[in-house]
C-alpha cells in the first residue's frame, strides 16, 4: 500500500499539503484542538488526487488521513456547527497568513464559508495516510469561477 506522508515547514510545503487535502471530508467530531499540547489535529477522508491523475481509468479512491499542526497557540472556528460531532465539512484549502515571521495564522477553508484559523508560532504540519483506502464513484468537482 502506498501511504503518503508529508511534512510542511514553510508556505511552499503547505501548498502541497493543501493540494493533497483538497476535498477531504471531515466529521466535526474528528477535529480537535489540544491547547495543552499546542496541537491541532484532524482525521479526514481525503480524495486521492494523486491516484486520480495517475490512473484516470481506475476507480477513484478516498483514504483515511491524519493531519496535524504543532506549535498552535490558539484556534478559532467560524461557520462550523460545533457540538454536532456527526456534521460533515469539506476542506477546500489550507493557507498561511504571516504576521511576525515565522509566526502567523494557518487558515483551513471549508465549503459553505466555514473556516478554522490557527495562531501558530511557525508552520509545522504533518499529513499521514493511516491505511484504509476505498473506492468511490464520485470525483469532487468545483464550479468554475466567473470573472467579475
Amino acid at each position: 500500500m502506498d501511504l503518503l506522508k508529508l511534512t510542511a515547514l514553510d508556505t511552499d510545503d503547505l501548498e502541497i499539503v493543501s493540494a493533497h487535502m483538497q476535498d477531504a471530508v471531515i466529521k466535526v467530531g474528528e477535529i480537535k484542538f489540544l491547547p495543552g499540547e499546542q496541537r491541532f489535529a484532524v482525521v479526514a477522508n481525503r480524495f486521492d488526487w494523486g491516484h486520480a491523475e495517475k490512473s484516470p481509468k481506475d476507480p477513484f479512491r478516498r483514504r483515511r488521513t491524519g493531519l496535524h499542526f504543532n506549535r498552535v497557540t490558539g484556534a478559532q472556528a467560524q461557520n462550523i456547527r460545533q457540538g454536532n460531532d456527526d456534521a460533515v465539512v469539506s476542506l477546500l484549502s489550507i493557507s498561511f497568513e504571516a504576521s511576525e515571521a515565522p509566526s502567523g495564522t494557518v487558515v483551513l477553508m471549508f465549503s459553505g464559508g466555514g473556516q478554522i484559523k490557527l495562531a501558530v508560532e511557525c508552520i509545522e504540519c504533518q499529513m499521514s495516510d493511516l491505511g484504509p483506502v476505498w473506492e468511490t464513484e464520485n470525483r469532487p468537482e468545483h464550479e468554475a469561477e466567473t470573472p467579475t
